[in-house]
């Protein structure tokens, strides 16, 4: 009875991954249907559920799930060490098999149903009627130029006027604001019910490389706050930009740079231009490394003092684990319509060039 019963959870849960995989397959029916209509009722359910609480929810529930796989881990272990135990766990062998394979296929569908299939969504250069084409080194060093420009204004500006870097408080404000702002232009980029949350590992994100990251079971975006302040506003505006239906990087790149560049923040415009300018100089470095060395010379020495600070902060960090957890997360984006991998996150110079050729404006 109880094999029969655990075949049949599994047939059920093998059917739903299957529908979820093909309703996926055509980008316009996510469009229309899972993001434009059953995604914002379960992002603002989840952000009204755990936006007013003070601390991540998220992060507590990633550590306890962390224990319980260590205390897992630990008992099959002692179990293989002990020939009776060992001959009993043989017989039980399906059984476990099957709930483990029930535990990942009800995490496949709570992950998808909350926010994963908005990586199959046709995104934002389709709602902006961006033309996304292969871009020759001349854009890269026109995006280059504008992007230093930008860069060294900006933080003249900020020296100029003494503006002090905000409180987590503060900078959830001012994203907020940005993100009104923007959506005055775009409606559907309007971010209502705030949940913004100062990561609990921001000091294991620093080891991983991460500065932020967004939680689709609790629907919080997580901001690491250890990292140079600098980095924080820009990330900020990325992981709001997860948290309202831009799953892949790139898209979350280009959203979070729409709405730094659209604000009155000078704060939000240095972290967003510095980050792009990044992006798009390491783009160029790989067909002109020349020319991209000289725009990186052209930066003021307050953002060359800056992106040393980054540089040293990122060396302290660096450790064994990171670049397999980067090789496990590009291949985790390579399996979600991001063929890049971890290069994804460059590829919002695409974006740039496109929204740049429309528009004439960066």
């Amino acid at each position: 009875m109880r094999l029969t019963r655990k075949k049949f959870q599994l047939a059920i849960i093998l059917l739903a991954c299957v529908f979820i995989h093909f309703y996926s397959a055509d980008n316009g029916r996510v469009e229309s249907g899972y993001t434009g209509q059953l995604f914002p009722l379960v992002s603002r359910g989840l952000r009204i559920m755990f936006g007013w609480i003070p601390f991540s929810i998220g992060d507590i529930f990633y550590g306890l799930v962390g224990i319980w796989l260590v205390v897992k881990l630990f008992n099959f272990c002692k179990k293989l060490l002990h020939q009776q135990t060992r001959n009993q766990y043989k017989t039980g062998l399906f059984l476990k098999l099957s709930n483990l394979v029930l535990i990942l296929g009800w995490v496949y569908i709570i992950f998808n149903i909350f926010w994963g299939i908005n990586y199959n969504r046709v995104g934002i250069a389709s709602q902006l009627g961006l033309q996304i084409k292969k871009y020759s080194t001349e854009d890269l060093k026109e995006m280059n130029c504008l992007l230093l420009e930008k860069v060294n204004r900006s933080k003249a500006v900020l020296i100029q006027q003494n503006v002090d870097y905000p409180s987590n408080s503060q900078l959830r404000i001012a994203v907020k604001k940005a993100y009104d702002n923007l959506s005055l232009q775009y409606p559907y980029l309007a971010y209502r019910n705030i949940s913004f949350k100062t990561s609990l590992w921001g000091w294991l994100g620093n080891y991983a490389g991460f500065t932020g990251y967004y939680n689709p079971f609790t629907g919080e975006a997580q901001l690491n706050t250890t990292v140079p302040l600098f980095i924080q506003p820009y990330t900020a505006c990325h992981e709001v930009a997860h948290q309202i239906g831009y799953a892949k990087e790139m898209e979350a790149n280009f959203v979070g740079y729409l709405a730094a560049a659209n604000s009155n923040d000078i704060l939000l415009h240095y972290s967003v231009y510095l980050d792009l300018f990044s992006y798009a100089n390491r783009n160029l470095y790989f067909t002109d490394s020349i020319t991209a060395k000289l725009y990186r010379r052209e930066l003021s020495p307050a953002v060359v003092k800056d992106l040393k600070e980054w540089f040293a902060f990122s060396k302290r960090h660096q450790n064994p684990a990171e670049p397999v957890i980067r090789w496990l997360y590009g291949k985790f984006l390579e399996r979600n319509q991001q063929p890049q991998g971890i290069l994804s996150y460059d590829e919002v110079t695409g974006f740039l060039i496109a929204y740049q050729r429309k528009f004439g404006k960066i």
